[in-house]
């Protein structure tokens, strides 16, 4: 009412301060970032790779989609975060959202894409260095997607991975929730919740990288 009140649809608020104290506190709105269906993810990794953006930049945002990450735990991968051999990337609490260590399991073309990222190796220590050795900025790759006219943000492809993994496969949504990295907010539920599912989730990011490369449409079924 306080809304309709500020945008004058209302004189004032017919229900006074009574509704307020039985609903509580309201919370924000969720704003949604841009982003693409996941069908068409695809064709945006395709769109980058064939631009002339720095190579480092390209990798790390094919890296960011493979992985599912967000934008700043990827331009400030280092490579004494990355066991290539055991195929994890092990971001440290002190760069995550939730304050703890996330193992991020790597498909064998986020490998392939390590590999090429090794060439650009500086001494720096940084996987995904800028042209002048740097951390990329947070909006290097924002720019890249909008100069090859992508109507997403980077942060968006975390969505598509999530859109894809609910409607083309049957994976339970505790096994996508870790590993998008997200805080389970039931506390009791997270009392229980001792494992972060990373043999599972291992899976489940190998068919996403499939799904990249292969026809849309097809419903990837659920290993057992």
């Amino acid at each position: 009412m306080k809304w309709a009140v500020a945008m004058q649809h209302r004189p004032d608020n017919p229900a006074g301060d009574a509704l307020g104290q039985v609903l509580g506190r309201q919370r924000a709105v969720v704003r949604h970032m841009p982003a693409l269906p996941h069908g068409n993810v695809a064709a945006a990794i395709e769109a980058v790779r064939a631009s002339r953006a720095w190579t480092g930049t390209k990798l790390a945002f094919h890296f960011l989609v493979l992985t599912a990450a967000r934008s700043g735990e990827v331009r400030s991968a280092a490579w004494n975060e990355i066991d290539l051999d055991a195929a994890v990337w092990t971001v440290p609490a002190s760069r995550m959202k939730a304050n703890r260590d996330h193992r991020v399991p790597l498909c064998r073309r986020a490998i392939d894409i390590l590999r090429e990222a090794r060439r650009l190796g500086d001494g720096t220590g940084l996987v995904f260095p800028s042209r002048r050795g740097k951390t990329l900025s947070d909006m290097t790759l924002s720019k890249l997607l909008k100069e090859q006219r992508v109507k997403a943000v980077p942060h968006g492809f975390r969505s598509s991975f999530r859109d894809w993994a609910a409607e083309r496969t049957n994976c339970p949504r505790e096994v996508v929730e870790a590993a998008l990295a997200h805080v389970v907010s039931n506390a009791t539920e997270a009392a229980y919740a001792r494992s972060d599912l990373f043999d599972r989730r291992r899976r489940l990011m190998e068919d996403w990288a499939a799904y990249l490369g292969e026809e849309r449409g097809q419903v990837v079924p659920l290993r057992r």
